[in-house]
């Protein structure tokens, strides 16, 4: 892996400083296992696009090493593939298909025109979309603090929603709560409404303030407690 926009993920700290080093960016993360076969030929095209698109960033994460970073982006099996710009979500593709993949570098990238077809799908849509978004803004404004979470805060159903809950909790925060697990459309609306790929997601006054990683920072530097102020 010789290209200089190509980088094996060896920690949490390594992923977030490639990926916070131009957050207009585009980048590419594969989230990959030695033992699965598919794979090595989805290794194989990763490498490629590399070398054809140098202003792409290139991450290369193996899933069960790097478990939390797995977790956050919510990787149900691999090979997965996940296009950012900084903190948006612009693409994510499971399985073998190098085609979708490189198409969607090409858009996001400005390489390729949007066909008429897709445009016209992209216009149909608009209304059903927009209802998602009304009830998605409803949630999030169910009450002062909502957390977007896996699980329930009693029963979580993953370590980062745990923390986000002990956070909550430590903090004496009265906080509302949406189990993403149970409502496939609001878990990937609420990551496209919000431009914010990962959960949990803290919401204060029915605006995003930010994952676990962001929140914490606030405990740490003191600005918590005027960001939750009911």
């Amino acid at each position: 892996m010789s290209n200089t926009n190509l980088h094996i993920v060896t920690s949490p700290d390594h992923f977030k400083s490639l990926l916070s080093a131009d957050l207009e960016r585009v980048s590419l993360i594969n989230f990959w296992a030695p033992f699965a076969e598919p794979c090595k030929q989805m290794n194989e095209v990763v490498t490629e696009l590399a070398k054809k698109h140098p202003e792409l960033l290139v991450l290369q994460v193996e899933a069960e090493e790097q478990e939390d970073i797995s977790q956050s982006f919510d990787i149900q099996s691999v090979p997965s593939i996940i296009l950012l710009r900084g903190h948006t979500l612009l693409d994510q593709i499971s399985g073998v298909d190098a085609v979708s993949v490189s198409k969607s570098v090409d858009k996001h990238l400005g390489k390729g025109p949007r066909p008429y077809a897709q445009a016209i799908k992209l216009e149909e849509s608009e209304e059903s979309e927009e209802k998602l978004n009304a009830r998605i803004r409803s949630i999030m404004n169910q009450s002062p603090v909502v957390l977007f979470m896996k699980g329930e805060p009693d029963g979580p159903r993953c370590g980062f929603s745990r923390k986000a809950v002990n956070l909550l909790r430590e903090q004496n925060v009265n906080f509302t709560h949406f189990d993403i697990l149970k409502d496939e459309a609001v878990r990937q609306g609420v990551k496209k409404l919000n431009d914010w790929p990962t959960y949990p997601q803290f919401i204060v006054k029915g605006e995003l303030v930010g994952g676990l990683d962001v929140v914490t920072e606030m405990v740490t530097n003191g600005e918590f407690a005027d960001a939750f102020a009911a």
